[in-house]
């Protein structure tokens, strides 16, 4: 079963700030309201600055509010590449009940003991993915649900990311007035509206382009299996167009959208446009194969770093190429640059929503489709004693009855006393399944 309802995305993005409310019903993605909003705060994908970024967050909030005609309460918050590291994780729990069926109850604790492991104490766990579940021996279950067996094992993978990004999003989104629904890695979101499932499944690149840095990362068996950050984006296209043409960011921006285009060969000598200039008073020409110099230079230093990284885990034989997105991706002749560069398909995703045709959009809609597509298992594996994390979000004012996300219970949990972890249930995880060991030995 699928979650249906209506979602709230929060995209904080280095040059802009996405939210995006949408309802999300029969696989069908209906977007109601946007705000996009000039992001103030972040350097290349990180907050440096807590006040500018919550006054940002509340200005694209107020935008999406006021075109969708609701009150935004819970939003889902992407969480960035950044230092993401991906492991395999193992849990095992003897069932509990009498008659050996497993219920949620057991999921959710087989789900507790995977997350039982020593981290660096700047570490924390964003999200554990299952892969796949074992009853008595028997591999390959997917939902262990209702079946019957002694012992229940996971497989799966932990996602854990900096301690400080992930704080620092949690602060910004709650002084904004906002309830964090949950906490989705970014790669992950945008892989699930721009791949198909047998992209996913058989293995496909994904190259997100976006303003302060550039995420590369890999799907394979429908799993996350590998994230390299670049910290060179857009807005490096962009300043080196300002540097080189002594002119304002503001006007290289609207030079690079209106007159960019990334490979020289195909870019006119003989057309030229206006640029101001510092400390002239009138507009100087520049041509356009110039331009298209500066913007290939950066985008091929930038494609060529990612190339490297993704050939040390030879992720460009994998049979479904490279899907490039995000707001760097939008300059014309960046696809075919990126073809030459990378010798495998390429092919561009950009949302088919009306008013949202932009790939600057990808990681929102994203965000929004990977809730909706949640399957039962994870949602069961989210829950806090009976009590689910996370519901459909509520856009319309009501009381606030949700739970703490999971990643902030983990927090807690690493901050408790001694005395107070003698009553945490999971030590009793582990030595249920010391007995359980020991029994069979026995």
């Amino acid at each position: 079963m699928k979650k249906q309802g209506s979602f709230v995305s929060l995209d904080i993005g280095t040059t802009s700030i996405k939210v995006v409310v949408a309802e999300y019903y029969n696989n069908q993605l209906n977007v109601i309201g946007v705000g996009n909003e000039v992001s103030k705060g972040l350097n290349r994908g990180v907050i440096v600055d807590i006040d500018e970024t919550v006054a940002s967050i509340k200005k694209a909030v107020e935008q999406a509010e006021k075109k969708s005609g609701t009150k935004i309460q819970q939003v889902v918050v992407g969480i960035p590449g950044n230092q993401i590291s991906i492991e395999p994780c193992h849990g095992m729990y003897a069932v509990a009940s009498e008659n050996k069926e497993i219920t949620d109850r057991d999921v959710q604790n087989v789900f507790e003991a995977a997350r039982v492991r020593s981290l660096p104490p700047e570490r924390e766990i964003i999200s554990v993915i299952p892969e796949e579940f074992i009853v008595d021996g028997f591999d390959g279950i997917r939902d262990p649900r209702g079946m019957i067996g002694v012992r229940l094992e996971l497989y799966a993978s932990m996602i854990t990311g900096p301690k400080t990004i992930i704080h620092n999003i949690k602060r910004c989104v709650e002084r904004a007035g906002l309830v964090i629904q949950d906490m989705v890695v970014q790669p992950l979101a945008v892989s699930s509206i721009a791949m198909n499932r047998g992209e996913r499944d058989f293995g496909t690149i994904l190259i997100d382009m976006g303003g302060g840095q550039t995420t590369a990362s890999v799907m394979h068996d429908n799993q996350l299996k590998f994230v390299y950050v670049d910290p060179e984006g857009g807005s490096l296209v962009t300043k080196d167009i300002s540097i080189i043409l002594n002119t304002t960011m503001e006007n290289a921006e609207y030079i690079k959208r209106e007159y960019g285009y990334a490979i020289p060969e195909d870019a006119s000598d003989d057309e030229f446009f206006p640029v101001p200039v510092i400390g002239k008073e009138e507009p100087v020409k520049v041509d356009e194969k110039y331009l298209s110099e500066i913007i290939e230079a950066r985008v091929v230093q930038i494609f060529n770093t990612i190339k490297k990284a993704l050939d040390q885990v030879e992720a460009r034989e994998l049979p479904g190429g490279i899907v490039l997105t995000g707001g760097g991706s939008a300059i014309p002749g960046v696809l075919e640059l990126a073809e030459e560069i990378f010798e495998v398909n390429v092919k561009h995703y950009v949302p088919e929503e009306m008013g949202m045709r932009n790939p600057i959009f990808a990681t929102s809609l994203g965000l929004i489709k990977y809730m909706g597509e949640q399957d039962e298992i994870n949602l069961v594996a989210k829950k806090k004693a009976g009590k689910p994390v996370h519901e459909a979000a509520k856009v319309v004012p009501m009381q606030h009855k949700q739970q703490k996300p999971v990643q902030m219970q983990q927090e807690q949990t690493h901050m408790q006393q001694p005395e107070e972890m003698a009553e945490n249930q999971k030590p009793s995880f582990i030595e249920q399944a010391k007995q359980f060991i020991q029994s069979i030995f026995e």
